[in-house]
């Protein structure tokens, strides 16, 4: 395989640096736009010692498949955009203009053919509103996504983690969770004004949450009929098989050319699970682990069978 560096908007205000990788030959090869979760992560969009993009690059390149892969926009640019005064950090900021930066990247190169998007956890749940928003892919791949609403995951990641806090610990997160509720009543009754003047945390305010669940995921969801391919482990405790999986396949379960890939052993980041437990979420990230050929395997069938 062959791994070019590139640098992803060049002339723009927020440039961020990338790998395409290609496999051997000389194509058109499909490729995948590869779609980070929540959080600053770099192009590997590593966390601990997992690097699950770098994996998904690696292992479609050896089975004919390219991918671009970046640094996420508030990794690369952090400080300057908390800093940019009268501007919040938005959704579409952070994650959408880049994917879309990325997509036409992928085809003004004539090495490339059909261009998939795959996302990952919040990038799963953009990832119909960035095919909504000009995305025009073959086909889409969603990641441990869910089609709840982000704050309402967040809340509840929340109250799981409190579960095993020693009691002076929990009664202090306890304060903090109320607050934390407090603060998204009434959310999308908000003018975006008054959601962009208050702040959550760090440089995000209520208008990003605002921006994310209004139109809910499910509203993107019906608005696209691409190919989609819905993958989770069913160890993941940070989205649930049991709920956000079933919930997909209730919206979308019906539709024939919707796959569905659910994997019994495998965490959030689609490695060998060791923790059941949100509360242990940096142990579980912590020992180097990679993707396995199952799951590579079918993302690169899956985008042979829409190619």
């Amino acid at each position: 395989m062959k791994q070019e560096s590139i640098v992803l908007g060049k002339n723009t205000r927020f440039p961020l640096k990338g790998i395409l990788t290609l496999p051997e030959g000389s194509g058109p090869f499909p490729a995948v736009v590869l779609v980070h979760g929540s959080g600053s992560s770099n192009m590997d969009e590593k966390v601990g010692k997992l690097t699950p993009f770098k994996d998904i690059a690696l292992g479609l390149a050896q089975r004919g498949i390219a991918s671009v892969r970046y640094d996420k926009r508030s990794y690369a640019h952090g400080l300057k955009m908390v800093l940019d005064k009268g501007r919040p950090i938005t959704v579409w900021e952070e994650t959408i203009e880049d994917a879309l930066l990325a997509a036409a990247l992928l085809r003004s190169d004539p090495r490339i053919g059909p261009v998939f998007l795959l996302g990952h956890s919040m990038g799963a749940m953009l990832a119909p509103r960035i095919e909504c928003a000009g995305g025009d892919f073959r086909g889409l791949i969603l990641l441990a996504g869910t089609p709840r609403r982000l704050e309402e995951v967040l809340l509840e990641q929340t109250r799981e983690a409190m579960a095993d806090m020693p009691g002076f610990t929990r009664k202090i997160a306890s304060k903090q969770l109320k607050k934390l509720e407090k603060t998204f009543e009434g959310l999308y009754d908000l003018s975006d004004e008054a959601a962009k003047a208050k702040k959550v945390g760090g440089g995000t305010t209520l208008y990003y949450f605002k921006e994310m669940g209004r139109p809910a995921v499910a509203d993107w969801l019906a608005k696209t009929h691409k190919p989609m391919l819905i993958m989770q482990g069913e160890k993941d405790f940070q989205v649930k098989a049991s709920v956000d999986f079933a919930m997909y396949k209730e919206l979308l379960g019906d539709r024939e050319n919707v796959t569905f890939k659910l994997y019994p052993d495998l965490n959030h980041a689609f490695v060998s699970a060791r923790f059941d437990s949100i509360a242990q979420a940096k142990k579980e990230f912590t020992p180097e682990r990679h993707i396995g050929p199952e799951v590579l395997d079918d993302l690169a069938d899956w985008i042979r069978v829409q190619g």
